[in-house]
């Protein structure tokens, strides 16, 4: 029984992680950007609420994250890969441990976290690393942090919101819980 539950949990994991960097990938190519920008609306991010169902997907969306992240390697150097997929990991982490907080029957409290992490991390990483020539500027900061909430926020409340309102009514959470 333990082994089947194992399974089933690298499965998932794997499922994930293929979907959010292939999502993040084709985006990029399709729309060059608009996935990988300090303003960003990263569609992949929809499948953060995934993180509320079950617990393979913190490992998944983090893989994922890296896999995608490597794909802009070239553009980002090694920062994002780094600070972005740790961002991914702490999100995903404290969206299955929100994953009870509901609000009108949505588990919104989950659905701040990638704004809040994505925000602080990746805030820093851009206006740190890339505007401000290593040096901390604290309005930099806000501003380029404010902006990657903002995006993450929008992906998760028209998006990620609704794909979890459709995956409750289809009862595919029973499904995906382990």
């Amino acid at each position: 029984m333990k082994a089947k539950h194992s399974v089933l949990y690298i499965a998932q994991a794997a499922v994930i992680a293929a979907l959010y960097a292939a999502l993040t990938i084709l985006q990029n190519l399709l729309l060059p950007g608009s996935a990988s920008m300090a303003v960003q609306f990263r569609v992949a991010e929809a499948l953060t609420v995934l993180a509320v169902f079950t617990p393979a997907a913190v490992p998944g969306l983090t893989v994922g994250c890296v896999a995608a992240n490597i794909s802009s390697l070239a553009a980002l150097g090694p920062y994002d890969l780094i600070f972005g997929s740790l961002a991914s990991f702490f999100a995903a982490l404290l969206m299955y441990v929100f994953r009870r907080a509901r609000l009108f029957g949505l588990p919104v409290l989950s659905a701040l976290m990638p704004a809040l992490m994505n925000g602080l991390i990746v805030g820093f990483e851009i206006s740190f690393f890339f505007n401000n020539n290593m040096q901390f500027n604290f309005v930099d900061f806000l501003i380029v942090g404010g902006c990657v909430a903002l995006g993450e926020l929008v992906v998760l409340f028209v998006l990620g919101l609704p794909l979890c309102r459709l995956i409750e009514a289809n009862g595919l959470d029973k499904k995906l819980k382990l």
